[in-house]
């Protein structure tokens, strides 16, 4: 077993947040480098066989352009807050075919306090938000096996952050799961402790994440046609 972050990755990351400025990320890129972005590589590199055995159609890309990283770097052009880094470090491992067509994922973040571990579909255009809560009405009991299991529930909770204030249109209003309906976000997920991230299991813990957390995405990736 080994460790992949240290106090050191949060305390960065703590810094990074007081002095969010270019000169300063400049001035401790390589401490970004050895406590956050080098050693989440090398997770994505080691969760690659945990992955394949939960699907051979999602990718654990440990390069930092183009692959599973997500940059640092906040993209400000047409924001009103104009810091320019995140506080944060995140992962994606993503569908084989993401760039034809809108595909769930697993998730992993890294922020001091604020770890979680999570996988599915945020914020979708309308026409794909539409498909999947067409395929959740026509296909209930699947949707509760996969979003409602207790075992599933006890662990992961829903995103609720982003949902309708009233049912979407055209859709029964007597159906089972109509509530979730209401959400723009398809994403279930669950916090991790600094502890955890920062002990000897994180990658036999995240693995785990990932076989649980399998059959929601197969779920949404069965509404979307895409292979799991």
């Amino acid at each position: 077993m080994s460790t992949y972050f240290s106090e050191k990755t949060f305390r960065f990351l703590r810094a990074l947040a007081r002095h969010n400025e270019r000169v300063w990320f400049h001035a401790h890129k390589h401490d970004y480098e050895a406590h956050v972005r080098d050693p989440l590589q090398r997770l994505v590199t080691d969760l690659q066989p945990d992955l394949a055995e939960v699907s051979l159609h999602f990718r654990a890309d440990p390069r930092t352009v183009g692959g599973s990283l997500y940059r640092i770097q906040r993209d400000t052009r047409f924001a009103n807050d104009k810091r320019p880094y995140k506080t944060w470090q995140g992962a994606r491992l993503f569908h084989a075919r993401r760039r034809e067509l809108a595909s769930p994922l697993y998730y992993l973040h890294i922020e001091p306090g604020g770890c979680f571990v999570g996988a599915g579909i945020w914020r979708p255009e309308s026409p794909t938000l539409r498909r999947i809560r067409q395929f959740i009405v026509d296909n209930p009991a699947g949707w509760k096996a996969a979003a409602h299991a207790p075992a599933f529930r006890r662990r992961y909770a829903l995103d609720d952050e982003d949902i309708l204030v009233r049912p979407p249109r055209g859709f029964p209003a007597d159906f089972a799961f109509i509530d979730d309906l209401r959400h723009r976000s398809f994403v279930a997920w669950r916090a991790l402790d600094d502890a955890t991230v920062t002990g000897p299991k994180l990658r036999q813990v995240l693995a785990k994440d990932l076989r649980e957390l399998a059959p929601f995405v197969d779920y949404l990736c069965a509404a979307l046609d895409l292979e799991f």
